[in-house]
C-alpha cells in the first residue's frame, strides 16, 4: 500500500549515505573514521547523536567523502569544503560556550 505521505516508492527514494571525519591534528587533514549507505549509514549518524557529536546534513559533500577509503585522509581537492565546515562547527561551539 502507498505511502500517502511519501510520494516515492522505497525504490525511488534516495539512500541514506554518511560519512565520519575525525580531526585530531591540525597539522594534518581530516581522516575518514567511518562511511556507509542504509542501515550503516544510520548507525553512524544514532551514533554520532548519542555520543554528543554534531551531524551535518549535506548530501553534496557525502557523495564526495564516501568515495575516500577507510582510515584515508581526505584529498585536497575537498579541503576547502571541509574546512569551512570544520570552522563553522567551531564558531557554534565557542558560541554555546559563552
Amino acid at each position: 500500500m502507498p505511502d500517502k505521505d511519501n510520494p516515492f516508492s522505497a525504490a525511488d527514494r534516495p539512500r541514506l549515505s554518511a560519512v565520519a571525519l575525525s580531526y585530531k591534528d591540525p597539522d594534518q587533514p581530516p581522516v575518514v573514521i567511518a562511511k556507509g549507505y542504509g542501515d550503516v549509514a544510520e548507525a553512524i549518524i544514532r551514533s554520532a547523536k548519542e555520543s554528543g557529536v554534531y551531524v551535518h546534513n549535506s548530501p553534496e559533500l557525502v557523495k564526495l567523502l564516501v568515495n575516500v577509503n577507510l582510515d584515508a585522509k581526505i584529498p585536497p581537492s575537498l579541503y576547502l569544503v571541509v574546512a569551512e565546515m570544520l570552522n563553522w562547527l567551531q564558531e557554534l561551539e565557542n558560541e554555546a560556550i559563552t
